[in-house]
């Protein structure tokens, strides 16, 4: 049952110390509301490198021949190694590889795109269609190069949304022809990427036509391979297979760091999970540090409350009041102090975290803080129970006054 007149008493206990309520509960609000932005920023910062991952796969290695700055086999060091379209071809034979494909970026003296008097220079690169599954891209108008375009060593072109944006405008672009250092290829489709503008100003051409058309012989820069599994100890064993094979093919020594340049894109993920997870732990530490300040400040206050009250807390008594009755009073007033603080301080963490998002320029690694509802109510709930634990002390210690003792104090 609501008692109105206990209430009316705390109320009134705490408007008579305005000054040392009001700091006490600034503790408490502090606490949670930089535990709220903490977690929220480091939210952003997961956000914002997660959306980048998202333009890419998470499974698969890239390997990119590089130059070799050892010696092997008489052979000296500082030569360039140069994978052929049969490299990829090994390299799709290994156990663990569910896909393969090949990219290359051609670089031409004259690199303007062009569609009627429209210009732009964009980055363009000569795959094998299986490169869609390295990248998470996701077809507009058109379609995505096939295998008929590679083997018939057809002049097609799939272009990023902004590169049609920067040549087409709003008109359509599949079936019209673009030049591309003065060749015409045929549009075939548009596609978006999830991941940084960067992706979208690309122009995907077959290899076979590429390799052709450009004088490239049958050389590759880089072949990128889809693994079945996603564990970094099963990534580093491909690697090492890899490394074998090709240094085996091309006469390096497979230990050499710079022969090939590979990127494991499951084991850099992994390691960026784990740095935000011991992000997220730090800032539980760095929070709970500074709401547990500022629950032991509630206690003190507390304790100072019950000492200031002694007398009357013995009248009471003497009166007939139970020690559970005194107990409830002071829980309560603890309960109030820290649960309204904690709330403002939680309102004003999220209300920042909005602002922010709201105002902030968009930027590739750090999108959308928030900070999650269940956290966001667990720590409210942990505050109510933080603020009965830091009065249950006072509590005990004013239900255990004697009357006569409380009487006599001064």
């Amino acid at each position: 049952m609501f008692d109105t007149d206990k209430w009316q008493e705390i109320f009134s206990t705490i408007s008579n110390n305005k000054l040392r309520t009001i700091l006490t509960g600034f503790s408490v609000a502090w606490g949670i509301f930089m535990l709220v932005v903490l977690l929220g920023s480091g939210y952003g910062l997961e956000n914002g490198v997660k959306r980048e991952f998202t333009g890419d796969a998470v499974n698969y290695l890239s390997i990119r021949s590089g130059v070799t700055s050892l010696p092997y086999k008489g052979l000296k060091s500082g030569r360039r190694i140069q994978f052929k379209n049969e490299d990829r071809d090994i390299l799709a034979q290994i156990d663990q590889v569910e896909a393969s494909s090949s990219r290359t970026y051609i670089f031409l003296q004259n690199s303007v795109l062009s569609y009627k008097n429209e210009y732009g220079t964009f980055d363009m690169f000569a795959i094998s269609p299986e490169y869609r599954l390295v990248e998470s891209l996701t077809m507009i108008n058109g379609r995505f190069l096939n295998q008929k375009d590679i083997t018939g060593f057809r002049k097609v072109a799939v272009l990023g949304r902004l590169v049609y944006e920067a040549l087409f405008k709003t008109e359509g672009a599949i079936g019209k022809y673009i030049k591309i250092g003065g060749v015409p290829f045929k549009v075939v489709g548009v596609f978006d990427d999830p991941g940084s503008d960067r992706d979208l100003q690309r122009v995907y051409l077959p290899v076979s036509t590429a390799q052709r058309v450009f004088n490239m012989g049958n050389n590759i820069r880089t072949v990128c391979l889809n693994l079945s599994e996603t564990s970094v100890s099963m990534s580093k064993q491909t690697e090492e297979e890899v490394k074998q094979k090709m240094a085996a093919r091309h006469k390096f020594d497979p230990q050499d760091p710079r022969a090939l340049n590979i990127f494991n894109s499951i084991e850099n993920y992994r390691q960026f999970m784990d740095l935000f997870a011991g992000i997220r732990f730090f800032i539980w530490i760095i929070g709970a540090g500074t709401i547990i300040a500022g629950i032991v400040g509630v206690s003190n206050i507390m304790m100072i409350v019950v000492k200031e009250r002694t007398k009357e807390i013995g009248i009471r008594k003497a009166l007939g009041a139970t020690p559970g009755t005194i107990i409830s009073l002071i829980l309560q007033e603890s309960v109030l102090i820290t649960a309204f603080s904690g709330y403002i301080g939680l309102v004003s963490g999220v209300g920042l975290l909005e602002l922010v998002a709201g105002f902030l320029p968009a930027h590739d690694y750090f999108s959308n803080p928030e900070i999650n509802i269940n956290i966001a109510m667990s720590a409210t709930v942990l505050l109510v129970v933080a603020g009965a634990v830091a009065g249950y002390v006072p509590a005990r210690k004013a239900a255990a006054v004697k009357p006569v003792v409380a009487l006599r104090d001064e």
